[in-house]
């Protein structure tokens, strides 16, 4: 155990060597599953668990605890959740509180029974004695069950997902603030940025409380807080930035040249480019890329008639994570016909974007075919002054 308060404790895994989460997150900085014991004196209080990978390790931090009176769900997700059993068999007198869509869920990824639950309403409080926990429901941070905990004579808020980062490390709370700012925004643009208008009324509502210290389910500590639900806000709410995502894929470098030439004249018109070669990119600095742009443009070859693979996948990746974008293009080159526009905008339906005009070209670039993607610069450049994108 580490102690992060009186009475308050970790009893969290550091997953140092993890690389990839839901067999599709990179994880280049591991990641950490945060539980905490909260012993009050009256009533003793597990908050989440950890991947059922660890849960040995959890069960020798409880090893000189005589009682757990609840065990507080913040979460279905089994890296938080997946010990729970594992606790109630060592606590047969727990009870698991949790919200109500919660319940069912744990109930179908754990079995569970159904009379080990207490469900508790948006608001509602537990005391433990000296202590009192105030349940906040935050849901889609990031499932539809999700809910934060706040622990008021600590002035700590449990967040669970919600404000967290993949990051591995021996010190419990922050010490690097920029390391912890880029994890936080990777998690964010993977995981929560498809729910930013809901993240809205949730930081809002935790403007309600006097928060000293947020205690997340992945990644360390914040002592000081402010500026993590700042970042937060930023992400969800600021406009988009004078920049441009432009995921490409080249096989004959025919496409390389048209991107090539675009980003150096978006950079004369001073519009800043973020390129990522979908052959080797890392596909979650791709996420964090679209958090901010202004403008996406997909540079696609084709293949067999339609847009080559690596391609289609960012299409989906954008539609899927649905940033904040407002205007979308594709560039590309093609050897004998197809329809790569065609099937990659079909492919975009969550986004609320305006298309610009493709540019396409049968084999090399040639002059005219730079023309246009000067006048595609221009376009974007213009579009961008005229919303007012941050710089």
């Amino acid at each position: 155990m580490r102690k992060i308060a009186e009475s308050v404790y970790w009893v969290g895994v550091v997953h140092w060597d993890r690389r990839l989460f839901d067999s599709l997150v990179p994880l280049p900085d591991g990641t950490t599953y945060n539980a905490y014991l909260v012993q009050g004196s009256e009533k003793t209080v597990l908050i989440d668990a950890v991947d059922p990978e660890f849960v040995q390790t959890l069960m020798t931090y409880l090893d000189g605890v005589e009682r757990i009176d609840y065990v507080v769900s913040q979460h279905a997700e089994q890296d938080h959740s997946g010990a729970i059993p594992q606790v109630l068999a060592r606590f047969p007198e727990a009870k698991v509180m949790v919200t109500a869509k919660a319940k069912p869920m744990l109930m179908d990824l754990l079995n569970i029974p159904e009379d080990k639950f207490v469900v508790v309403a948006d608001g509602e409080t537990l005391s433990l004695g000296d202590k009192t926990l105030k349940f906040i429901h935050t849901p889609w941070a990031h499932w539809p069950e999700t809910m934060s905990t706040y622990l008021a004579e600590d002035r700590i808020l449990f967040s669970c997902d919600f404000l967290g980062s993949h990051i591995a490390s021996s010190d419990l709370f922050v010490t690097d603030k920029c390391r912890v700012h880029e994890a936080a925004k990777r998690y964010f643009a993977e995981i929560m940025m498809p729910f930013r208008h809901i993240l809205a009324k949730n930081l809002d509502k935790l403007a309600e409380y006097d928060i000293a210290m947020v205690a997340p389910s992945h990644g360390q500590i914040y002592d000081s807080p402010g500026w993590i639900i700042e970042a937060y806000r930023e992400w969800v709410s600021a406009p988009p930035r004078n920049l441009v995502a432009l995921p490409y894929v080249s096989m004959h470098g025919s496409t390389a040249r048209m991107v090539d030439h675009l980003t150096a004249a978006l950079a004369e018109r001073g519009v800043q480019v973020e390129l990522f070669n979908l052959a080797v990119t890392d596909i979650g600095k791709l996420a964090m890329s679209l958090v901010d742009a202004g403008t996406i443009i997909v540079g696609a070859p084709t293949v067999l008639a339609g847009p080559h693979p690596l391609a289609a996948y960012a299409a989906f990746l954008a539609n899927a994570l649905r940033p904040k974008a407002q205007y979308l293009s594709i560039i590309g080159s093609y050897g004998w016909g197809g329809k790569t526009v065609e099937t990659l905008a079909g492919m975009i339906p969550n986004l609320k974007v305006e298309v610009l005009e493709p540019v396409l070209c049968k084999g090399l670039p040639k002059e005219e075919t730079l023309e246009a993607l000067n006048r595609m610069a221009d376009a974007i450049a213009a579009k961008h002054r005229e919303s007012g994108f941050r710089d």
